[in-house]
């Protein structure tokens, strides 16, 4: 492993059940992270099975176990069709699909994801290599840009207020730091503090790293690149998150419309397994904090989709 700590797989049981896994089927872990999931998926397989596993953050390289079955691929998942096919497989048997943000990642000062160090820069990207930090993001968008994404995505209640704030003080002098961030909100605040902060990196987070128009790339190649018969999991902690997944598996679509062929017949890809998510046990919740917002669907792509 890492040296670094990744948090422990949610509904990890419940997940690998939910693939059916046959020894010498195909599968994506489409979240690879600490390797919890995907070692799970490498037991269960057989000498012929294969699994090819997905995450953009270089740090989890350092999990990847040596196994002749296993293709890692260093990429956001958004990309999974292209380099599933890329990897020589035409279509896979199941696909697992953890949303959840790996504990490393905020405990590493460095990579600005925590507001609870105020001398770090304010970056939040998953992949760091790439993209645009939270400090560009605050620098160059719009106001109501601004408000948009600290009302959608993080529930923010005073959305407006912080995002006029946000303008005003980079009039003054740019975002750089995580402290210059926690200096708008500190008069700001509603509500309790931490939870109240958390929200709007929270909401950063989300819209630094493209993560509600990645998971809608993944959910549609994994339609494209599943067989008849093959299976999505896919676990959310984040209400449009869920929102989406669920629509998806409903529809084919992220409208969550049905759409209908030249007869008018409904066309449904899916069949979705589990009508109602699956959350945690009180168990699991007691010992795993992360675990309390979390659901998993399950559907099966049906055959002629």
């Amino acid at each position: 492993m890492g040296d670094y700590d990744y948090h422990e797989p949610v509904l990890l049981d419940e997940s690998i059940q939910a693939l059916e896994i046959t020894e010498n089927g195909v599968y994506v872990d489409a979240t690879f992270g600490g390797g919890g999931h995907a070692n799970r998926i490498l037991e269960a397989l057989g000498p012929e099975g294969r699994l090819l596993a997905f995450d953009q953050d270089e740090a989890a390289v350092a999990n990847v176990p040596e196994d002749s079955r296993l293709t890692f691929i260093p990429h956001n998942f958004r990309h999974l069709e292209r380099f599933t096919l890329f990897s020589g497989v035409k279509e896979v048997d199941g696909i697992l699909a953890d949303l959840g943000v790996s504990s490393h990642q905020f405990d590493q000062p460095e990579r600005g994801f925590s507001y609870r160090f105020p001398q770090m820069a304010l970056d939040m990207r998953m992949n760091t290599t790439s993209g645009r930090t939270a400090a560009d993001l605050l620098n160059q968008m719009d106001p109501v840009g601004l408000q948009k994404i600290l009302g959608e995505y993080g529930e923010v209640r005073n959305a407006r207020t912080v995002a006029e704030a946000v303008i005003r003080f980079r009039s003054q002098r740019p975002f750089k730091l995580v402290g210059d961030l926690l200096e708008v909100l500190q008069p700001l605040v509603r509500g309790e503090r931490h939870r109240y902060l958390a929200q709007v990196f929270q909401a950063l987070r989300i819209a630094v790293n493209e993560e509600m128009e990645a998971l809608q790339e993944m959910l549609e190649g994994a339609l494209n690149v599943l067989k008849p018969g093959g299976l999505l999991v896919v676990l959310t902690y984040h209400s449009l998150e869920d929102r989406m997944v669920k629509r998806f598996m409903r529809s084919g679509n992220l409208s969550g419309e049905p759409e209908k062929d030249f007869y008018g017949n409904i066309k449904r890809p899916f069949e979705v397994l589990t009508k109602n998510p699956v959350i945690p046990e009180s168990e699991e919740l007691e010992r795993n904090t992360r675990a309390h917002s979390a659901k998993m669907r399950v559907a099966r792509k049906v055959k002629g989709a």
